[in-house]
């Protein structure tokens, strides 16, 4: 486990749990075995995992650095495909680490500096949302006010991408709900073609 170790990179020095350590493990396997993947997943580690409840099913997310999500997107489909060959019935999504900046308040300046959109509570769950399905684009989303005062946001994704995306729909959202606690439903709109 030693040598899986490199691939995680934990803050302040806190050491990997179980799952951390078996997809540190992991990734070390395919960039040993597999010759297409050697030279991408050199550089690719990975911040930490965890395990969620999809109903019957579990899903593991992988979270990695922001700064290594354009290589991660470029391997992402191989690496799902072999990750999952690896976590057997378990479905894989891996996300960018992104933090979010607390809102000043009026009379109190937090920062010396302007707080940056890309670390707006608004703006790290669309980038979350995004990396969820990330293959797949997202068309157009809807939000929903219910008459109870709820939200639903309704998100349209690709329907070209219908047959590889739509049996993992429920665990995009689940892993949605967990990590920014709001309800999404996914569809694939309706597309007339001439």
């Amino acid at each position: 486990m030693s040598d899986a170790r490199h691939k995680i990179h934990k803050d302040r020095g806190a050491e990997p749990d179980a799952l951390e350590e078996s997809v540190g493990q992991a990734l070390m396997e395919l960039e040993q075995s597999s010759s297409e993947l050697k030279d991408d997943l050199g550089e690719i580690f990975i911040v930490g995992a965890k395990e969620i409840d999809v109903g019957s099913k579990k899903a593991v997310v992988i979270f990695v650095p922001y700064r290594l999500q354009q290589k991660v997107h470029s391997v992402q489909t191989r690496l799902v495909r072999e990750l999952e060959k690896k976590f057997s019935g378990k479905h894989v999504v891996i996300i960018a680490q992104r933090r979010i900046v607390r809102r000043e308040r009026k009379g109190k300046r937090l920062l010396a500096q302007k707080r940056p959109r890309s670390r707006t509570l608004t703006s790290v769950h669309q980038g979350t949302l995004e990396d969820i399905v990330y293959p797949t684009d997202i068309v157009g989303m809807r939000t929903r006010y219910k008459l109870d005062g709820g939200r639903l946001q309704k998100v349209h994704l690709d329907p070209r991408e219908k047959q590889n995306v739509e049996y993992k729909t429920d665990t995009f959202q689940a892993v949605y709900k967990k990590l920014t606690g709001k309800d999404v439903v996914f569809e694939f709109p309706i597309t007339s073609e001439k």
